[in-house]
């Protein structure tokens, strides 16, 4: 049957709610049995027949502890990746430094700072300073660093970077100071660079930052800009004074082989003539002894043979002719030079043609064998008479 049926002796809609009213339901009574059945569930008790609103108040408070709770505990984890430390501050007092993994800390309690032990940080730094030889320079300088303890980054230093600048400032000046302007400017850099991480290293760990410097690196070096043209006029001599002498030893390098080359050929020339001379000496008094035994088996011979040789060697150098006639006082003179006006030409000639010296002075010889009968002719004639 529904509610709104008729029933009984009433004439109206039913309750459905069981109660006898028929009228509209009341929203009041509704809501106290709503609060009654929740609190049977939550184990509240009753009294005098009411509903027990302590029991609901308490579970209710309970829950929202447990989600407070739930909450500060989820809050307290946290992930530490490889290259991060943590420093745990409990009540602001150091307590311990964790390691990679993952972690949980209670939240508000304590205070967790992370710090990247591998990351390489960078810090730069531009100064002017006087050098040993009392000159000003102008040097850019960078500096790689890590952080290699922590704790002593976090909790020794209140601003370990800032004292990581002014230490890198006196490390630099107090090596640059010893140094001069020359090397500062030029090959010393390198030194300077060396110099410098060592003393900011020991600076460092005098101050307990806990950073670890792993570079220095000399970016520039310059004079100041008032005197840069000057230093720009002395940078130039240098370098033609370097020009100069590479120069000198590139001419040096090319001249010395050929000198000692030429000496090599100069000696080797010596020894050559002197093996020559040798030679011919040997061969002179071998040819001395020959012509000694052959002197005495004909000494009339052979003295004659070696007159004649010797005239032949030397009529042999001349182009005038002398002819002796037998039997007279007078000496016939045969100018060749004269009566061969173009000898010289003749000569030449007579190479390109293909007749040799031998050949002339064998031919020069017939012509004057031929004029020396013709005298002897002329003159026996002139004798029968």
């Amino acid at each position: 049957m529904s509610w709104n049926e008729p029933g009984g002796g009433n004439k109206g809609p039913r309750d459905p709610w069981g109660g006898g009213n028929q009228g509209p339901p009341d929203l009041d009574e509704a809501f106290k049995k709503l609060q009654k059945q929740l609190a049977g569930l939550f184990g509240g008790g009753r009294g005098s027949g009411g509903p027990a609103k302590g029991g609901l108040s308490g579970a209710l408070l309970g829950v929202v502890l447990g989600g407070i709770l739930l909450v500060w505990g989820l809050m307290g984890v946290y992930q530490l990746d490889e290259q991060e430390r943590a420093i745990v501050l409990r009540f602001g007092e150091y307590h311990s430094t964790l390691t990679p993994g993952l972690q949980w800390n209670p939240p508000l309690i304590d205070e967790v700072i992370k710090v990247n032990t591998t990351k390489v940080r960078a810090s730069g730094l531009r100064e002017v300073m006087l050098t040993q030889d009392e000159n000003i320079v102008e040097v850019s300088m960078s500096v790689q660093y890590v952080i290699d303890n922590p704790q002593d980054f976090v909790l020794q230093v209140r601003d370990p970077e800032v004292s990581l600048q002014h230490a890198a400032q006196s490390a630099l000046r107090h090596v640059v100071g010893g140094t001069t302007m020359d090397l500062a400017l030029t090959e010393g850099r390198a030194a300077i660079a060396f110099d410098v991480r060592e003393r900011l290293q020991q600076y460092l760990d005098d101050y307990a930052t806990g950073i670890r410097v792993s570079t220095i690196n000399i970016d520039e070096s310059k004079p100041p800009a008032q005197v840069q043209g000057a230093f720009d006029d002395v940078i130039k001599a240098r370098e033609d004074e370097e020009r100069v002498k590479n120069e000198a030893q590139s001419y040096a390098n090319g001249i010395v082989p050929e000198a000692r080359g030429r000496a090599q050929r100069v000696m080797e020339e010596s020894n050559a003539y002197r093996d020559q001379v040798i030679a011919r000496a040997d061969g002179e008094a071998q040819r001395f002894e020959q012509l000694l035994a052959e002197y005495r088996k004909a000494p009339e011979v052979t003295r004659e043979r070696l007159y004649i040789d010797a005239v032949q060697t030397v009529f042999a150098n001349t182009n005038k002719v002398m002819v002796d006639v037998d039997g007279g006082n007078n000496v016939l003179y045969l100018p060749l030079d004269k009566m061969v006006p173009n000898a010289g030409q003749a000569r030449g000639a007579a190479g390109r043609a293909g007749v040799s010296e031998r050949e002339m002075r064998e031919i020069a010889d017939q012509v004057t064998e031929q004029l020396r009968r013709d005298l002897d002719a002329a003159a026996a004639r002139r004798g029968g008479r």
